[in-house]
């Protein structure tokens, strides 16, 4: 795992739960330094840079990508997530130089559990600076204001406590520690696990 990766423990609704349908799109995000967008094909050379970089991807779930066409399934992945009602997945880049520093994502929206994931991964040199924390409560405002969620879920690898904090400044609250939750190229690793409500997160921005 990386910044973030994602974990969640797949349920079935039972009999007898509504859903409420929720109409997904990709938007268009501003904040303060960044803007967050669609990706499109112009940015295979940017994300295959992010996700090949074998520093970034130390504590992801997954290994470093080694071919292109892994770029464009991600591009391809990331323009689908919102018609198939899976989540959104938005490219971020930086308002001052439009220069794109790396992306965040819902995914895994369950409607009968009004529940999903948080992830982002940024660039190495883009760390440190706060963008995570920046995107990610941007991501977080449009779901909640725009979709019926109640509980949006993260892991973060035990290995980086870095991660761990920009989620806690998200308002998400550490619940527990999965042991021996991923296995990488041989590398057996824990994942902690945070958990944010939509109670939580109104209280949060009352208090701001």
């Amino acid at each position: 795992m990386s910044s973030f990766a994602a974990t969640s423990r797949h349920c079935l609704a039972g009999p007898g739960r509504k859903t409420r349908p929720v109409a997904f799109q990709t938007p268009t995000l501003e904040t303060e330094r960044l803007t967050l967008r669609p990706f499109g094909a112009a940015d295979k050379d940017e994300i295959y840079a992010l996700q090949s970089d074998p520093y970034v991807l130390r504590y992801w779930d997954s290994s470093p990508w080694t071919r292109r066409e892994q770029a464009d399934r991600f591009i391809e992945r990331s323009a689908t997530m919102a018609r198939d009602e899976k989540g959104i997945r938005l490219a971020v880049d930086r308002r001052s130089d439009g220069a794109f520093v790396g992306w965040c994502a819902f995914n895994e929206w369950n409607p009968d559990f009004r529940s999903g994931e948080l992830g982002y991964c940024f660039k190495r040199e883009e760390w440190g600076k706060g963008y995570a924390t920046e995107a990610g409560r941007a991501v977080l405002e449009w779901m909640f204001e725009n979709t019926n969620l109640n509980r949006v879920q993260s892991a973060a690898d035990t290995r980086n406590p870095a991660s761990g904090k920009v989620l806690q400044k998200l308002g998400f609250i550490l619940e527990g520690t999965m042991r021996e939750d991923c296995i990488v190229d041989g590398v057996v690793s824990d994942s902690w696990i945070f958990g944010l409500l939509r109670k939580d997160w109104e209280k949060l921005q009352a208090s701001a």
